[in-house]
């Protein structure tokens, strides 16, 4: 399986002083050997992910499309015009969720006060699903989604294919403030405190790539508790914890530049790896 991040960032559009780790939403592209395309998060970042796939539009491919952030959609427009050899099948997912279904949240975002496509116009097939806690097929992957600890409903996604895991946990904050139980030895699943955090780990446990929000740090999160994010110490210990061989450190505050997100890559790759050799990475 093949990933590719396209943008790492927060909530807000690239500016000086990020060029290097990239300022633009959340976008991640994954593709299986048998050329199933997974798309994680529509964020501005999905603007370059567009041209990129109308450049290789002259390659047959199939294409799916598993989204739950829609912020930046309409950046998305453009993979779906006229050009490519075949007709577009895209599977828009979200959480099941009350205030509209699916497709009438993406239609309100291009509607023409915001956006002169009207949903309806894009030349492409589309189905809509909205989604529970489950296991699902999508092209030859398998993808299991679970809730999040978010202020608004998000899930998780575990997808395998090609005899490997990628997990992504965008949108999430610890269930408790405390992540290992009192007199137990850090370091395992068992020894976690709460149970959501427990289930969270399992979720993610044995993974080959886990990506995981990391908004803040430490020093940060006291004041930002309940706003739905991370802080990266907690993502380091979980996911060794959990045994995940490779993690990858995203969603950064819009107010960390590249130097803020350098020396939070330095003080993550600093603590103790497991037994296995979970190493932290803020791209790949």
């Amino acid at each position: 399986m093949r990933v590719r991040f396209w943008e790492p960032g927060g909530r807000s559009p690239p500016r000086a002083g990020t060029n290097h780790f990239g300022g633009n939403t959340s976008c991640v592209e994954l593709t299986t050997a048998s050329g199933d395309l997974l798309i994680l998060d529509c964020g501005t970042g999905a603007h370059r992910l567009a041209a990129a796939l109308m450049a290789r539009a002259g390659q047959p491919s199939k294409r799916t499309s598993s989204s739950d952030i829609h912020t930046g959609i309409t950046s998305k427009v453009s993979v779906l015009r006229p050009g490519l050899r075949q007709r577009e099948l895209r599977r828009d997912l979200r959480p099941r969720r009350s205030g509209g279904s699916l497709h009438e949240v993406l239609a309100g975002q291009m509607e023409f006060t915001y956006f002169p496509v009207d949903l309806n116009q894009l030349p492409a097939a589309i189905t809509y699903h909205d989604l529970t806690e489950g296991i699902r097929t999508i092209g030859g992957a398998q993808v299991a989604t679970q809730y999040l600890n978010h202020p608004a409903m998000t899930v998780g996604y575990r997808v395998e294919a090609d005899g490997v895991a990628v997990v992504y946990l965008v949108d999430h904050e610890p269930f408790s403030p405390e992540l290992w139980r009192a007199g137990a030895e850090p370091g395992s699943i068992e020894s976690i405190l709460h149970e959501g955090d427990r289930r969270h780990a399992k979720f993610m446990a044995g993974a080959d790539l886990v990506i995981h929000d990391a908004q803040y740090t430490p020093e940060e999160y006291g004041a930002k508790k309940t706003w739905g994010h991370s802080a990266y110490d907690y993502v380091v210990q979980i996911a060794a914890a959990a045994g995940v061989r490779l993690v990858a450190l995203t969603h950064h505050d819009p107010s960390h530049d590249d130097h803020f997100v350098a020396e939070i890559e330095r003080k993550a790759r600093a603590r103790p790896s497991n037994a296995d050799g979970t190493r932290c990475l803020l791209r790949v």
